[in-house]
């Protein structure tokens, strides 16, 4: 018999065997993909044609050889997006969400935004997608991420406005152009490189573009440049949040600090991990 639960079954097995950690959620969304249908419909899914089984035993062996699943489907999930990802583009991870969640308490109406090393657009256009009105202005300097990044732009549905800016954000003059360009800045986020050089990855994060992972020996030289250029930006009075390696909570802190912010803290994680850093700078 070829029905979906008993192909999904022995999928898991092969891709757990694999040493894939979510093997039965792959195993299922793979083969959702392949039977044209959702996931939560495969119980009751007609039995899978020759061609199907073809089709699913094509994608379980990418996923098997430890493809990210994201790269096999070329597209990641991120609140309410979908975001269309691939080699070349950093995949937004689900812990990220809560730096989202956080930003889009801080934006008001109208809100002016900016996301430095917006790679796909996950936080920028989760707050285009949820603020009203919002204004938000995505950085990216990697060509191959600004690919995808237009296209995710292009085909969000928003209630603010996003813009692409393609620009390197230790470019000095970067500072100038977005003042110029939105006005007072209310809030600046960003998920930049920050693992340190020579770290070991297992092989789906190392999957992701090199640009979009290192930054020096501690991790921190892209966030020391982040924090000075997010106080420029913010001047006028406003918010920032940065993502950041584990090890590096109280480093990314002392940095902000450093910048000029205030109400600086540090947030964790549902794992309890060291996630992201907040601050504020008064006008």
């Amino acid at each position: 018999m070829t029905r979906p639960t008993l192909l999904a079954a022995a999928a898991a097995a092969r891709l757990a065997e694999a040493g894939v950690p979510s093997a039965r959620f792959d195993a299922e969304v793979l083969l959702a993909e392949a039977l044209g249908t959702d996931r939560g419909r495969l119980p009751i899914a007609d039995d899978a044609t020759p061609e199907q089984i073809v089709a699913y035993e094509a994608l379980l062996a990418r996923r098997a050889d430890r493809e990210p699943l994201q790269h096999i489907l070329g597209r990641a999930y991120f609140g309410p997006l979908t975001l269309a990802v691939g080699p070349g583009v950093f995949v937004p991870r689900p812990e990220t969400e809560l730096l989202a969640a956080w930003a889009a308490g801080q934006a008001g109406c109208g809100a002016a935004i900016v996301d430095l090393c917006a790679g796909s657009g996950a936080l920028g256009l989760y707050l285009a997608a949820t603020v009203p009105d919002a204004r938000v202005v995505l950085v990216e300097r990697d060509p191959r991420a600004v690919d995808y990044l237009r296209r995710n732009a292009a085909g969000a549905a928003l209630a603010g406005t996003a813009t692409v800016l393609e620009a390197d954000v230790r470019d000095p003059g970067l500072a100038d152009r977005l003042t110029e360009l939105l006005g007072t800045v209310d809030l600046v986020v960003t998920n930049p490189p920050y693992v340190p050089d020579g770290a070991e990855l297992d092989r789906e994060a190392a999957a992701d573009p090199a640009l979009a992972l290192f930054s020096g020996a501690d991790g921190l030289d892209l966030i020391r440049d982040l924090a000075t250029l997010a106080a420029r930006l913010l001047a006028g009075g406003g918010a920032v949040g940065v993502e950041h390696d584990d090890s590096n909570g109280a480093g990314t802190a002392a940095l902000l600090r450093a910048a000029g912010f205030g109400g600086v803290a540090e947030h964790r994680d549902l794992a309890g991990r060291p996630r992201y850093v907040t601050g504020r700078m008064d006008p």
